[in-house]
């Protein structure tokens, strides 16, 4: 199993979606992952952090509100929000990176 920082690595951005399970806003970008994802293909990766688990990672990524969104290439942070975003907005982030 690849780790977190192997993941974001890769040349193909990541959107990484930090959520927590009890959070309303989160279960709400589950399916706009999903319609992301079947729009994106193979183009780009999407991962989940629940930041109950992955305590350490949120911290070193200081998130503070959930979900936040981040997109990665190459190892580098190239674009944070926080909040529930559309399907068209990400993929429009999401297609600046490609």
């Amino acid at each position: 199993m690849e780790s977190f920082d192997e993941v974001i690595q890769s040349p193909t951005p990541v959107l990484v979606d930090f959520f927590a399970t009890w959070c309303g806003p989160c279960r709400m970008m589950h399916p706009i992952l999903e319609e992301l994802h079947e729009k994106m293909g193979d183009k780009v990766r999407i991962i989940k952090i629940d930041i109950d688990k992955n305590e350490a990672l949120a911290a070193k990524y200081f998130i503070q509100s959930v979900p936040t969104l981040m997109i990665f290439k190459n190892g580098k942070q190239e674009w944070r929000a926080s909040g529930v975003k559309s399907v068209e907005d990400l993929k429009r982030m999401l297609e600046a990176y490609l």
